[in-house]
């Protein structure tokens, strides 16, 4: 089983950035793809981005392109989702995941493939 445990919310005024970590303990190498989600209450997860862990090429939400980056640093077992040019709409809790199933290489990401979750991280926008 996979551990994940995110990192680095918090508050920031739009146009500012933020950058969560999420550290992976446990079978690292048995996941095929790690994510990153949001969800607003009342709303379902929404997939933000993901990276397919054989060659490390992300995907993102059309929401987030050109503003959001994801990176892994594998010596840390820690993958990264950097967040420039936040806006309120950005505004929700953040989860990474982790799965082992082919489906989590689907486009757009399916909350429902990813069978390892973080706790969750707060990120707040203001304008």
């Amino acid at each position: 089983q996979v551990q994940l445990v995110e990192s680095g919310g918090g508050s920031v005024q739009a146009g500012g950035s933020l950058r969560l970590s999420c550290e992976v303990s446990g079978y690292t190498y048995s996941y095929t793809c790690v994510g990153w989600f949001r969800q607003v209450p009342g709303n379902e997860r929404e997939g933000v981005g993901r990276l397919y862990r054989i060659n490390g090429n992300p995907v993102y939400a059309d929401s987030v392109k050109g503003r959001f980056t994801i990176s892994q640093d594998n010596a840390k077992n820690t993958v990264y989702l950097q967040m420039n040019s936040l806006k309120p709409e950005d505004t929700a809790m953040y989860y990474c995941a982790t799965s082992r199933r082919a489906g989590c290489l689907r486009v757009p990401m399916d909350s429902y493939e990813y069978t390892d979750w973080g706790q969750g991280t707060q990120v707040t926008v203001s304008s």
